[in-house]
């Protein structure tokens, strides 16, 4: 049987992912309208993620890629900064004209349909989990969710 704290705790730990995914929103935003350009603002956001990143390989002394492991990998493996790229893009553009709120809604929305097709067929390692009546509910929800924000 699963921990409930340990669930609840991995719970706040991705709500907190959230508030940061929407803090790292306006932040970029903000960063493109006071230097004029979306982006450098998304170059200058990645820099600042490639930077954090390379100092939590070094902290915790992960290993150096190496040739063997790289060639183990597939090409699309290698395109999540490419995603990323039109997902910062998209949120330094449009945050300023929609809002937080009407944005994140429609990138969760999104994010959560995406979630049920590469569920429903297992896409890229993801475990098969079938769509069902109760997760389209969800879905629906989440499109009257966006819906009573945008009022």
């Amino acid at each position: 049987m699963p921990n409930p704290f340990l669930s609840f705790g991995l719970y706040l730990l991705v709500i907190s992912a959230g508030v940061s995914f929407v803090f790292q929103q306006a932040v970029n935003a903000n960063l493109s309208t006071q230097i004029g350009s979306p982006w450098w603002a998304g170059f200058i956001s990645y820099l600042g993620g490639t930077l954090a990143m390379f100092a939590m390989i070094v902290a915790l002394r992960q290993p150096w890629l190496t040739a063997p492991a790289i060639a183990r990998t597939s090409l699309i493996s290698w395109t999540g900064g490419l995603f990323g790229a039109i997902y910062i893009a998209i949120s330094i553009l449009l945050l300023p004209r929609l809002g937080a709120a009407l944005v994140v809604a429609l990138i969760v929305l999104g994010q959560m349909l995406g979630a049920l097709v590469f569920d429903h067929f297992a896409l890229l390692g993801v475990p098969e989990n079938p769509i069902s009546l109760t997760r389209l509910v969800g879905a629906a929800l989440l499109i009257a969710g966006v819906v009573l924000i945008r009022l």
